[in-house]
C-alpha cells in the first residue's frame, strides 16, 4: 500500500486514483464517482470540487477529513471504518448518503443540501447543521442534543424520538420540530 503526506491531487479520475494512506493531503477537482475506495485511510485531508457520487468507502477510515463544493450522491458512509471518523461537509450535495448508527459528534454539515439523508440511531452531539436543507432527513432515535439547526430548513425532527436538549433551532424552524402535533405556527 502506498502512503502519501502533504500531497496536492488535481483532476484525477478512477483509474488513477491508488489505495493507500493519505495523511494531510488535498484533492481538487477530482472525479471519483463510482470508486472503490476500499483499503484506503484519509487522514487531515481536503476534497475540493471533487465527485464522490456512489463511491464505495466500506472500511474506508476517515478522520478529520474536510468535503468543500463537493457532490457526494448515494455514499454509505456507514459501512466506513467508525473509528475516530470525523467530518466537515460545507458547500456539499449529499444527497442520499447514508449515516446509520455513527459517531459524529462534533461534525459540520453547513450550507449543504441533504436530500433524504438517514441518520437514524447516529450520534450527533455538537453537530452543526447551519443554513442546510434537509428535505427529507431522517432522524430517528438519533443524539442530536447541543446541535446547531440555525437557518436549516426543511427538517422533520421527532423531540419524542430523538435527544434534542440544548439544540438550536430558529424560530422559523419550529414546524419541523411541532408539525407531528399538528400545531401550527404563525
Amino acid at each position: 500500500m502506498t502512503y502519501h503526506s502533504d500531497h496536492t491531487f488535481q483532476n484525477l479520475n478512477p483509474s488513477d486514483f491508488k489505495i493507500g494512506e493519505y495523511d494531510s493531503c488535498t484533492f481538487t477537482a477530482c472525479n471519483f464517482s463510482n470508486l472503490n475506495f476500499h483499503g484506503s485511510s484519509f487522514e487531515n485531508c481536503t476534497f475540493k470540487d471533487c465527485d464522490l457520487s456512489n463511491a464505495k468507502v466500506s472500511g474506508v477510515s476517515f478522520q478529520k477529513v474536510r468535503f468543500e463544493r463537493c457532490k457526494i450522491l448515494g455514499v454509505h458512509f456507514n459501512t466506513a471504518n467508525p473509528f475516530l471518523m470525523e467530518f466537515t461537509f460545507d458547500h456539499c450535495q449529499l444527497d442520499y448518503c447514508n449515516f446509520f448508527n455513527l459517531k459524529l459528534k462534533k461534525s459540520r454539515f453547513t450550507n449543504s443540501r441533504l436530500l433524504e439523508v438517514d441518520f437514524s440511531q447516529a450520534e450527533l452531539r455538537e453537530a452543526s447543521f447551519q443554513v442546510s436543507d434537509l428535505s427529507g432527513a431522517v432522524f430517528d432515535r438519533t443524539n442530536l442534543e447541543k446541535a446547531d439547526f440555525r437557518e436549516a430548513i426543511h427538517y422533520q425532527i421527532d423531540p419524542e424520538f430523538n435527544k434534542v436538549k440544548g439544540a438550536r433551532f430558529d424560530l422559523e424552524g419550529l414546524p419541523g420540530l411541532l408539525g407531528k402535533w399538528g400545531i401550527r405556527v404563525g
